[in-house]
Formats: C-alpha cells, structure tokens, sequence
C-alpha cells in the first residue's frame, strides 16, 4: 500500500508539473501609450528652419480602449530634452499625437516643443516616455541610417 501511495503522488507530481511546463510564457504587457514612429532626420537639409524642425517628430498613440489624460507625462532623449506635456492633454482611445521639435499652434493630433535646435540625433538615439509618477512607459531606439523608425 505504500508504494502504491509513493506512486500516486510521483505521478500526480510528474503530471502538475508537465501541466505547469507546458503553460505560454509571461508576455511583456503592451504599454497604455506607446512611441510608434520616430522621424529623426528631418527631409532635405538640416538647416535649423521651423519647417525643418517640426518635421523632425515622434508620435505616440494610445493602445487602450479607453481614453488616458498625458498632463505631466514626458517625453526625452539621451541627452534628456525634455518635453511635458503641462496641462490636461487627452488622448482618445486609438487615437497619436505628434510632438514636433519646432514651433506650431497646439492642437488635438499635433504638439509643438518650441525648440530651436534640433533634439533627435541623426547619429542614433532613444525617445523615452514617463508617465506623470515618472514610471517608464516606453522607449524607442535607432541607430545612424535611416531617416525614420517605426517602433
């Protein structure tokens, strides 16, 4: 009989634990707002113009389903220029915003930092973005080709 037990409980044993083996893995969650494009080499030459500023940007889009409130939540490099977003910013369910270098009328889809040097190196980088505790949220690297990554 106590063999009989031993057996039992290897095999329950063996059997809860090819059970436990074979379960998916822990996938990273999909972050509630995410950096999807990063256009670093803005078109044409880099010539410090508002034009070419503003087409120097990053987008970020919202993954949920459900609308998420971006006030105080920041955007930075390596070299930590950083842009905050001041005041109430919602961004709709589905829904990017565009943070262009340059100058520009805020408006719902598109956001200005108001610099006048360039931010994004051509040479590579990393777009950081931290909620209003300063949690990382999510970041973007590229290296020196290229124009443009879409993260």
């Amino acid at each position: 009989m106590k063999k009989r037990l031993i057996g039992v409980a290897s095999t329950l044993a063996i059997a809860l634990g090819g059970t436990l083996a074979i379960g998916a893995p822990a996938q990273a969650a999909t972050p509630a707002i995410m950096i999807t494009k990063a256009y670093y080499n803005s078109p044409g030459s880099d010539t410090g113009s508002n034009t070419s500023l503003n087409a120097e940007y990053v987008r970020l889009t919202n993954k949920r389903t459900s609308t998420i409130n971006l006030k105080s939540w920041t955007l930075r490099d390596k070299s930590n220029h950083v842009y905050t977003f001041s005041s109430n910013f919602n961004l709709k369910a589905g829904a990017s915003v565009v943070i262009h270098t340059g100058k520009g009328t805020n408006t719902g889809s598109n956001r200005y930092w108001g610099r006048a040097p360039y931010v994004w190196n051509n040479t590579g980088d990393t777009a950081y973005l931290r909620n209003s505790a300063g949690a990382a949220i999510d970041s973007c690297s590229w290296g020196s080709s290229g124009s443009y990554t879409n993260c």
